[in-house]
């Protein structure tokens, strides 16, 4: 089970578990563990509480613990990543699409935090799915899906993202013909599969906005051959439902680099 990860799973396809335990659930030597996380460890309402489990560091400093029945996301303040943006997100979401619950909330010395309650499920880049990758595309094509079904007549209008910004530089927008509920963050380990494969939660949601399906699809399909290796994009395309669009691909994904 696990309950909020962080981008963008590995750049070098078919890392292995060795690699990824290194790069993303290993504290560097000069990391210590979020304050808070002592505080509430004691706290998982599990007959037996376990020890605190790292489950995801990211490049920007930010983990994610595992506490018994319960997800700790914590952000450093030098991260300048506003927490308050997914919980307002999460919150939104209950009821109208599968996501983890905020369970509650703060700001430790050095950065803010996030706990939510863990899901039957695990981050579809685990190392069983990085080892069985097709129902993880699948379950991450189906998500999305899901997802960009959503009305956007009730999503909050002052929601923004990376995604609906303009640089000068790339040149115009492809028309966006049919906005919907754009993820923001669509890179496999923000989809939750569960223990038969299909699709359990989204996670990670800071940067819900309405917007072009296209910047979901054009960087899934990217995270696919950083997590899984090459040659799944055509399964993940075919499940989601719609053929390739080169010039929106390009597009999405230089704006993707340009705003990382």
């Amino acid at each position: 089970m696990v309950n909020a990860v962080e981008p963008h799973g590995s750049d070098v396809p078919g890392g292995t578990d060795d690699e990824w335990t290194l790069r993303f659930r290993t504290l560097k030597p000069d990391e210590v563990p979020a304050p808070i996380l002592d505080e509430l460890s004691g706290k998982s309402t599990t007959p037996d509480p376990v020890a605190p489990e790292l489950v995801w560091r990211n490049e920007l400093g930010g983990q994610t613990w595992r506490l018994g029945d319960q997800y700790l996301k914590w952000s450093p303040h030098a991260a300048a990543i506003d927490l308050g943006r997914e919980m307002e997100r999460l919150r939104w979401l209950e009821g109208r699409h599968p996501a983890p619950r905020v369970l509650s909330s703060g700001d430790d010395t050095a950065g803010q935090w996030m706990l939510t309650a863990a899901l039957d499920a695990d981050t579809a880049v685990s190392d069983f799915w990085r080892a069985h990758p097709e129902p993880a595309v699948r379950a991450i094509a189906e998500g999305l899906r899901r997802l960009h079904a959503l009305p956007v007549t009730e999503v909050p209008s002052h929601w923004e993202s990376w995604a609906s910004r303009t640089p000068p530089e790339l040149g115009p927008r492809p028309p966006v013909e049919h906005p919907v509920l754009v993820h923001g963050d669509a890179c496999s380990p923000n989809t939750l599969v569960d223990a038969e494969g299909r699709f359990a939660a989204n996670v990670d949601v800071g940067d819900l906005a309405v917007g072009d399906r296209w910047a979901d699809l054009a960087v899934g399909a990217m995270s696919l051959e950083w997590n899984y290796g090459p040659g799944w994009d055509g399964l993940f395309y075919e499940v989601y439902g719609v053929k390739p669009d080169p010039a929106r691909i390009v597009y999405y994904r230089a704006l993707w680099g340009s705003e990382s």
